[in-house]
């Protein structure tokens, strides 16, 4: 598979600036962090939640989890779970399952962003495949996270 075309729109008509990189298949963020040859920290890593009123992208390091409840609570949204396959692949039509890029506005999904993630040089994102990352400067995720509601919502568990 390629990029996500509606990615690549998104990309395109934000003026991004990003470089693809090509790694081994993988499944799990965790294996596509070894196999691009990438700090897991500085891999975005996309968790779809999903209530009554619809699906949030909640946007974490690779190396952390999604804490659902403070999600919840910083969008006054009391019911947030974990969305499942069927949903995911029906709003992200264009992406493999597992490798939902982190801009879900591209797609008019509400976006959510950790701050752990802005405090990187560099930040990788899944391109809509198993196989493909995108490059691009922490400042540049910044700019194009700038409609997203940032907040503190991850804990990176205890090795």
């Amino acid at each position: 598979m390629s990029l996500s075309p509606r990615l690549t729109t998104y990309l395109q008509q934000s003026g991004a600036q990003y470089q693809v990189c090509m790694h081994a298949h993988s499944r799990t963020s965790a294996e596509t962090a070894r196999m691009a040859h990438v700090p897991e920290h500085q891999l975005a890593k996309s968790v779809i939640l999903e209530d009554e009123r619809g699906c949030v992208l909640a946007v974490v390091p690779a190396d952390a989890r999604v804490q659902v409840g403070a999600v919840a609570r910083m969008l006054g949204r009391s019911s947030l779970r974990l969305s499942d396959e069927t949903k995911i692949g029906t709003v992200f039509d264009d992406c493999e399952l597992g490798a939902v890029p982190a801009f879900g506005m591209a797609w008019g999904v509400e976006t959510v962003v950790d701050e752990e993630l802005e405090r990187n040089h560099e930040v990788y994102v899944e391109g809509g495949d198993h196989e493909q990352l995108l490059r691009m400067s922490g400042m540049q995720f910044s700019d194009l996270m700038g409609s997203a509601r940032h907040g503190h919502f991850s804990r990176t568990p205890a090795h």
